[in-house]
């Protein structure tokens, strides 16, 4: 016995994890910008991803944690750093919405990957 109602519930269940524009959680690395004060960015391959800009937008969750030795310093304790970070973001605006989780990675992981092209600064 055929069931069409089934289908059109199960496509609206699935149309609901992207509601009010919302997209699932990606796993996104590249270059950790965070030039100074309340200003970061995410540049992976697809460009950069603004997360937080000071007295604006800022994304939720904590920012990757870049040790010293892993951070190219450029205006005091700032800089940048290499990261891969488990997000939502809005495509349209190219800003992250929401950190699931970020992880500090060496800087030689992104200097290597030629499709991140030169650091920032």
């Amino acid at each position: 016995m055929s069931r069409p109602w089934l289908l059109v519930v199960a496509l609206g269940l699935a149309g609901a994890a992207h509601a009010g524009g919302a997209e699932p959680v990606q796993t996104r690395c590249g270059w950790w910008d965070n030039p100074s004060p309340g200003n970061a960015w995410l540049i992976d391959r697809d460009g950069a991803w603004e997360v937080a800009i000071q007295g604006g937008h800022q994304a939720e969750g904590d920012w990757p944690e870049i040790p010293a030795r892993q951070k190219v310093r450029g205006n005091g304790s700032y800089g940048y750093g290499c990261a891969c970070l488990r997000v939502t973001v809005n495509p349209t605006t190219r800003q992250v919405l929401k950190i699931v989780s970020a992880q500090a990675r060496p800087l030689q992981q992104c200097r290597a990957d030629p499709a991140l092209g030169k650091p920032p600064g």
